[in-house]
């Protein structure tokens, strides 16, 4: 079964979901099939063509026409002297007062990637029609849960380079398997006030788990794991499937993925298309060969094949970097989401039954997600995130120090770490300001006491650090921090403290303490760590710090960040000009 029958074997079509109330003389939503409402049979679906033509056949002999609704087959309407039979009128009261924009946004529900933060497919109003076009692959050992209340949680959104499709093939490899072309971690905060899209490139080194796959014929393939190798490499390669590549983010975010969405290619062209086209801006003219983009200098609106080429062109922006890339995608990413919350978008019951069937047809899915009413209720979820608190971010990266002339990347050694640390607890990118300013006010608290009073100059800190952490190499990472970041250059890795500690804890003496509140201050110490003496300290005698278990990694605040960390991003509500 082709994706375009996928879902259509109970043969009903989504236009035998609308009746006309004559006392509006609009067609609205049959909410159920209940006595007394009409029932129209189900007919093939016309073509696009043959409605324009019907549309202009009418036009031309002055009878009588109506807008038209998604698969819609023309009804007739009584005119005067003629023998067309009106539809008998809807049981369903109107309500009084509600909006057009109001009714339709009730019909919308949830659909991929994060066309879900816009809430608009329609799909409630096409449940029976479109279940079956999704496909639901479940990773083995994947725990499908639900959406809990109260709970942070993270969806992984995976862009594959499978060159399926009309048209797909010139870009790039066409024998691809798949591999993780573009993939985003959307985390969303546990009181849905605020999201955080974090990019993770496709050339970043890391290290893949092992795992196993379910093959094509049924079977469960254990694939090794690998210790040095792309990140995209974890789908697709050596028969890695979506589960593989959850690991693996897992295992370098510290952060639990619980769904995954993958979409190829065809999902772009057919996405921009079904919305009418996404509105992209570039600081200077684009004729790009490879990818054959062209656009003038300025805005743009793009679908199709141009939206594709928008997305993959690495030659048209920034050093042709597969970073600059990403920014490029997270601005577009960003410009969709408007266009999918716009009263063009959410007002057309056409671009939402297209943005429907486009969609479903684009989805592969774990199990827990793996179907519209389950895909509603995270709508349902997102739904109440603005699009100014929805923040786009890239994975910090420095070159890879393993390659001469790098080619590849891996992780900031003290940025990324920084960045996972603010997604797990929560930190909204955005500032979102209620909860920042609590989080601060918090912090304040707790630390006035200690903490009033003068700091010291970096220059002037001393301190010795034990590492208690059991973490390998945690004394000399914050040393290098320190010293490189901070210019704390007065300070001494002393390697592994007497015994593994709990919590991490500052030593200082009485005339240290101006020193003390410059550290506690770097490193996000809560109140609880600093542990004054009652004697004071010699003039050259250093302070004494101990990394416990509590520690995440160097310049990684110790009490949770009470701000977003300094990162570059993109705010999903304002268009950024590519450059």
């Amino acid at each position: 079964m082709d994706a375009h029958s996928r879902g259509r074997a109970d043969e009903i079509d989504p236009a035998d979901q609308w009746v006309l109330n004559p006392q509006t003389g609009n067609y609205e939503l049959r909410l159920d099939h209940s006595a007394g409402q009409p029932q129209t049979p189900s007919r093939p679906r016309r073509s696009s063509t043959a409605t324009a033509a019907d549309t202009g056949a009418a036009a031309g002999t002055g009878t009588a026409t109506e807008a038209p609704v998604p698969g819609q087959r023309r009804r007739r309407v009584s005119e005067p002297g003629g023998t067309g039979q009106q539809p008998p009128a809807s049981r369903r009261k109107r309500k009084q007062g509600a909006s057009r924009k109001k009714k339709v946004l009730l019909w919308t529900g949830g659909t991929m990637a994060f066309v879900l933060v816009g809430g608009a497919t329609g799909a409630y109003m096409l449940y029976k029609k479109l279940d079956n076009n999704i496909h639901v692959v479940e990773p083995i050992g994947n725990q499908s849960a639900g959406f809990r209340k109260g709970e942070a949680f993270n969806v992984l959104i995976i862009g594959t380079d499978k060159r399926t499709g009309e048209g797909n093939g010139g870009y790039g490899d066409k024998n691809s398997p798949g591999h993780a072309d573009t993939t985003i971690l959307f985390h969303v905060s546990k009181d849905r006030t605020n999201a955080t899209a974090l990019s993770i490139p496709r050339d970043l080194m890391t290290s893949i788990p092992e795992c196993q796959s379910r093959q094509p014929d049924g079977s469960i393939l254990t694939i090794p794991s690998q210790a040095k190798a792309r990140f995209n490499v974890s789908l697709g390669q050596d028969g890695r499937d979506a589960g593989c590549t959850m690991r693996t983010v897992k295992e370098l975010t510290g952060l639990t993925v619980d769904h995954f969405m993958m979409v190829d290619f065809n999902a772009v062209k057919e996405l921009t298309t079904a919305v009418g086209g996404v509105k992209v801006c570039v600081e200077k003219p684009v004729d790009d060969p490879k990818s054959h983009l062209k656009l003038p200098a300025g805005e743009s609106v793009i679908e199709g094949e141009k939206a594709l080429a928008f997305v993959r062109t690495r030659s048209s922006f920034g050093n042709k970097s597969d970073l600059d890339r990403i920014k490029v995608q997270q601005q577009f990413m960003g410009s969709m989401l408007r266009q999918m919350k716009s009263d063009e978008t959410l007002t057309s019951p056409t671009k939402l039954y297209d943005l429907a069937e486009a969609a479903t047809d684009a989805l592969t899915v774990d199990k827990g997600i793996g179907s519209l009413s389950k895909l509603q209720d995270l709508a349902k979820e997102l739904s109440g995130i603005d699009t100014k608190n929805i923040a786009f971010a890239t994975l910090p990266v420095i070159d890879n120090p393993d390659e001469p002339k790098p080619i590849t990347v891996v992780p900031h050694p003290t940025q990324a770490p920084q960045l996972f640390a603010a997604i797990q607890s929560d930190t909204s990118l955005t500032e979102v300001k209620k909860k920042t300013q609590d989080a601060k006010n918090a912090q304040a608290k707790a630390q006035a006491k200690l903490l009033q009073g003068t700091r010291a100059e970096a220059v002037d800190v001393r301190v010795d650090v034990f590492n208690g952490s059991g973490i390998q190499g945690a004394a000399q990472s914050t040393i290098n921090w320190l010293q490189n970041d901070e210019g704390v250059s007065r300070s001494t890795n002393k390697s592994n403290a007497p015994e593994k500690a709990a919590k991490t804890t500052l030593t200082y003496a009485p005339n240290q303490a101006d020193q003390a509140r410059k550290l506690a201050d770097m490193m996000g110490l809560p109140a609880s760590a600093l542990k004054p003496g009652t004697q004071d300290a010699g003039v050259r005698e250093p302070m004494t710090l101990v990394l416990g278990a509590d520690f995440k990694g160097a310049g990684v605040p110790i009490a949770g960040p009470a701000k977003a960390p300094d990162v570059e991003k993109v705010e999903a509500d304002k268009q950024v000009c590519a450059k």
